[in-house]
């Protein structure tokens, strides 16, 4: 009897895989309507209006693209998303990693607190951070008796942008970084300090290559948010022409005053800015995937 079930066992244990291979083995149909609906949302929703905007920023022909371009207006409005994307995307970046380290390597009170704070600019409208910034710093807030005593403007000026800017931007370096150190845990840190290693050696040489890959990863991300940011911007920006509108803000100034060509050129160009950071994402996956192989087959 035993050796009947012996001999029945593998015939079964072949049949149930057969199955399984059967049951998720889709028809052909199957594959190929879902990769339609898939390259059909695709080029509806996002390759058709990325398309667009170039038709329309170059309808006027490439004159009016390039005078568009390099109109004072549009100058100011560049050179403005790039100094707050060069301020909001460095403070991001120690941030991240200090809180990050902090959370996956010790533990101490309101660590989980902590980790609610970091997504709070996920789940809170970025109208209502600038208008937390407003009531901050405007000249009716709490700070704002001080600040005009004392000749500081922070809404309607630069310094509001940036705050505004870093608020919505900071989570995504520490978003990047805190699963991983947290799944690599701590043996390596903890034997190079075994071994004599400083704190900053520990992170010079161990976990900071351990996690160059998800670093520039979360990086790019902030600098595509922080040039890209609308909502609480305008709200701190007061719209100053030429002074306090960033790229985006120029870009809807231009369109209700229905310069279409040049808001769609404006608009092309921060969509090439996003085409520049997919393609540099693209390639940092690419090479943390190859680094990853390497690493196994050693």
């Amino acid at each position: 009897m035993a050796g009947a079930a012996a001999h029945l066992a593998p015939h079964s244990g072949s049949a149930t895989r057969f199955e399984a291979n059967v049951a998720t083995r889709d028809k052909p149909w199957v594959k190929y309507a879902l990769l339609g609906i898939g390259l059909s949302y695709f080029a509806l929703f996002l390759l058709l209006p990325l398309i667009a905007v170039f038709v329309e920023g170059l309808r006027k022909g490439w004159d009016a693209y390039l005078a568009a371009l390099i109109e004072p207006d549009t100058l100011s409005a560049i050179k403005l998303t790039l100094i707050a994307a060069a301020i909001s995307v460095p403070l991001n970046l120690v941030f991240g990693i200090a809180a990050a380290w902090a959370i996956a390597k010790f533990d101490f009170p309101g660590k989980h607190f902590l980790i609610t704070f970091i997504d709070l600019p996920f789940s809170v409208s970025p109208v209502v951070a600038g208008l937390i910034y407003v009531l901050m710093f405007g000249a009716q807030g709490w700070f704002g008796h001080w600040l005009a005593a004392h000749d500081i403007r922070i809404i309607f000026a630069v310094p509001g942008i940036v705050l505004a800017t870093i608020f919505v931007t900071f989570p995504f370096v520490a978003r990047e970084l805190i699963p991983l150190m947290q799944s690599q845990g701590r043996d390596e840190e903890e034997a190079a300090v075994t071994l004599g290693a400083s704190g900053w050696q520990m992170f010079w040489r161990v976990t900071l290559p351990n996690v160059k890959w998800a670093l520039l990863y979360g990086v790019i991300l902030c600098n595509a948010r922080a040039m890209g940011e609308f909502g609480a911007v305008s709200v701190v920006s007061g719209h100053i022409r030429g002074e306090t509108n960033t790229m985006p803000l120029h870009v809807e100034i231009l369109y209700n005053e229905y310069q279409f060509a040049a808001a769609f050129a404006v608009a092309s160009l921060l969509a090439l800015l996003a085409l520049v950071t997919l393609a540099i994402k693209t390639y940092i996956e690419w090479r943390a995937g190859l680094t990853q192989s390497e690493e196994k087959s050693s």
